[in-house]
């Protein structure tokens, strides 16, 4: 049973970005193959012009206004046609350096993060970061395209420090201060917004619905199993990051209560900010993260070729 605190410090994390980085371009060129960019671009966004149909062309965008008075098939081509652009939000809070097992959400939830990025890399997408911590300080990367520039901005995120209580004034907390404003400006309009955290319960943050219209938003969240469910056996000690110190689980009756009121009240704040279930993944800590994103897409693709 983890009694100290679990190290959430990635050691070296350009040195694990290449070694993720083969997974990922043996998972886009072999398992996902266009269902990645399909999954972020989806269909119709934002016309963008006219163009000639060429024979492999998607049918239904044919403007049959233009094809009749031309007589030749023409097609509307959207603004997503061009390029993707991702932003990561990171919100890095001490919750989150928590871990029952060998690794701690924290790392996790890092890895998901780089594994992202590295997508968008091999896809020759434009991606970016923000970093925050609940003392409100947070750092910005805007999004670059090509793998040494993306590959150097994953590197920094995932080296970026995690919070501690002492710079917090000792004060417990589970949110971070997350610069919105920057965040509406931080992208073109139509990008994919990634936010990454451990959502806790809270209100809605004030803008979002007009950064749910402006942006694709999607949710990641990585779950310890400690969270879904408290150990079955008897007293035993554990650290709470947010708290800074050792509490003692007495597994009563009580304390179960308390922990499914938490999980319910999460979930609901989850299923808020993110409605749509294919725009929200939830990974533990014990599961492969790019096996999950493979899923993922999956679910998205299959979901926009039925729509």
């Amino acid at each position: 049973m983890p009694t100290d605190t679990p190290e959430s410090k990635i050691e070296n994390p350009l040195a694990l970005l290449r070694q993720l980085e083969w997974r990922v371009r043996h998972a886009v060129e072999n398992v996902l193959s266009g269902e990645y960019r399909s999954a972020f671009r989806g269909r119709g966004m934002e016309f963008d012009q006219v163009v000639k149909y060429t024979f492999g062309d998607d049918v239904r965008d044919i403007d049959w206004n233009v094809t009749a008075r031309l007589g030749e098939p023409y097609r509307k081509k959207f603004v997503e046609e061009r390029e993707v652009t991702l932003l990561v939000v990171f919100e890095d809070t001490p919750s989150l350096q928590f871990g029952s097992g060998a690794q701690s959400k924290r790392e996790a939830l890092l890895e998901l993060a780089g594994l992202v990025m590295l997508l968008g890399a091999v896809n020759r997408d434009r991606v970016g970061f923000v970093h925050t911590t609940p003392g409100g300080d947070y750092l910005f990367r805007e999004p670059v395209r090509g793998r040494g520039a993306i590959l150097h901005a994953a590197a920094s995120l995932l080296a970026c420090p995690a919070p501690q209580l002492s710079t917090l004034n000792a004060q417990p907390s589970t949110s971070s201060a997350i610069p919105w404003r920057l965040i509406s400006r931080a992208a073109p309009k139509h990008s994919v917004l990634l936010w990454l955290g451990d959502f806790a319960p809270r209100p809605e943050p004030e803008g979002w619905t007009v950064l749910r219209r402006r942006y694709q938003t999607m949710g990641f969240r990585v779950d310890d199993p400690w969270e879904r469910a408290l150990p079955d056996q008897g007293a035993f000690a554990a650290y709470d990051p947010t708290a800074g110190q050792l509490v003692t689980i007495e597994n009563s009756s009580a304390e179960r209560a308390a922990h499914a009121a938490w999980r319910a009240d999460r979930e609901a704040t989850w299923t808020t900010l993110f409605p749509d279930i294919l725009s929200r993944l939830v990974v533990s800590t014990e599961e492969n993260r790019l096996d999950a994103l493979v899923r993922f897409f999956h679910a998205r693709m299959r979901a926009g070729s039925i729509r």
